[in-house]
């Protein structure tokens, strides 16, 4: 038993000591999101101890800031950071390309493609090639200079910008842009092992790998994120927003709100102030449906305002950035008031539809029968028995005590009888 001990021990100590690779992947067009979720793997890789942190790219390119960004982690990182273009097929152009140059390690699967880096600017007539020398300059100087960092090929590097040279995975090799072509990440870790990066040894020969899940913020600031949802957001949002303000009373002005919030989120507007923007929208849609009665529709738009505002404002990322006793105080305090208030208001509509399907009070009135106590005489009124109960009544007519009279309106808290 104490042998078996000893050797889950070892087993577990060996474990540790090794660490793992972690893989974050770069699908689709560079976004502020793509930073964000690159940052984030970051960090887990650093606090896992991780061995290295693979990037696959599969990418068109994108934004210069975003790319900037993803180039200033990669840098301050203390974990290793292989580029990587996988898989068979993948291109990794324009922004992908310089990221693949600033990375510790640079490989690329067969068949895959890295190049034409030129900037370019999107205008109502489509994508245009930036020829202005001082941007161009700029972003020559910043490609060549992650080459010559890592000891890659800095001609080159100029080139994929100012030509828009393309190279495949075996060109890049022998031009000295990458050091690594390999068909997968398992021959990639046996070929990177025993490479000396950031004063590091790797050990990665028949270690695992996991692949890194953004957390729940970065997912829907990935999808919001998409060039073409966030222009069909911000589209419904004006539309809907102008008829809405044209035409009031059928919320389309509510749609507008959340659609124009949600658009200029993907399309990069600060997060916090739009997740604040949306949290207050939220919060006046709640108490405007404490106001009026509109079936709950702006209760549960503001309860969705509410959710998202709070998701994409406050950190429920990986756990070892935020203790779990922190997140947990996070999640209740974001999803609890909104599920109460969601539950008081699905009971006031539910009490509400029941009211509205009962008969009105004065229609189960008149029609029934009650009885006099009084004398009724025009102009006068006496009392009636009506289901046990005394009630003031009127005649137009002369009715005498103990007379069956038919109800046949009423006005205010006085029946309106006649003879049966």
């Amino acid at each position: 038993m104490k042998f078996l001990s000893f050797f889950l021990f070892f087993l577990i100590s060996i474990r540790l000591a090794g660490g793992e690779v972690l893989v974050v992947e770069l699908k689709d067009t560079i976004t502020p999101a793509s930073d964000d979720i690159v940052i984030e793997a970051l960090e887990y890789a650093k606090n896992e101890n991780a061995e290295a942190l693979i990037i696959t790219m599969n990418t068109p390119g994108g934004g210069l800031d975003e790319t900037k960004k993803i180039l200033e982690a990669i840098d301050a990182s203390p974990v290793p950071v292989i580029g990587y273009v996988y898989p068979k097929g993948a291109t990794a152009w324009s922004a992908g390309t310089i990221i693949l140059l600033a990375s510790d390690i640079s490989a690329m699967a067969p068949n895959t493609i890295i190049g034409s880096a030129q900037p370019v600017e999107i205008s109502s007539e489509g994508m245009k090639p930036i020829k202005e020398e001082k941007i161009i300059n700029a972003v020559v100087a910043l490609a060549e200079e992650k080459a010559r960092q890592h000891n890659r090929n800095v001609t080159i590097a100029g080139e994929f910008i100012t030509k828009n040279l393309n190279l495949n995975a075996e060109q890049a090799k022998e031009a000295n842009v990458i050091e690594i072509v390999s068909p997968d990440i398992e021959d990639l870790l046996i070929k990177v092992d025993g490479m000396k990066v950031k004063d590091k040894e790797l050990k990665t020969n028949g270690i695992g790998f996991t692949y890194h899940s953004p957390s729940t913020r970065l997912l829907i600031l990935d999808l919001l994120s998409n060039p073409i949802l966030a222009s069909l957001l911000m589209l419904v949002g004006i539309y809907a927003l102008v008829f809405g303000l044209s035409s009031p009373g059928f919320g389309a002005e509510i749609l507008g709100v959340i659609c124009l919030s949600l658009g200029l989120i993907g399309l990069g507007f600060s997060i916090n102030v739009a997740a604040i923007f949306l949290i207050i929208v939220g919060m006046a849609l709640l108490l405007f449906e404490l106001h009026i009665s509109s079936f709950g529709l702006l209760g549960i738009a503001g309860i969705a305002c509410v959710v998202v505002g709070s998701i994409l404002l406050v950190p429920i990322g990986y756990p070892k950035m935020y203790s779990s006793e922190f997140q947990l105080t996070v999640i209740i305090s974001l999803f609890a008031p909104a599920i109460v208030f969601g539950v008081f208001l699905a009971f006031a509509i539910y009490k509400m539809m029941e009211i509205r399907k009962k008969k009105p009070v004065i229609g189960d009135i008149v029609g029934d029968s009650a009885k006099t106590i009084d004398i009724l005489t025009p102009g006068e009124t006496g009392y009636v028995r009506y289901q046990g109960e005394y009630w003031i009544a009127r005649s137009d007519e002369d009715i005498p005590p103990k007379t069956k009279v038919i109800i046949t309106g009423k006005e205010g808290p006085v029946l309106i009888v006649k003879r049966n």
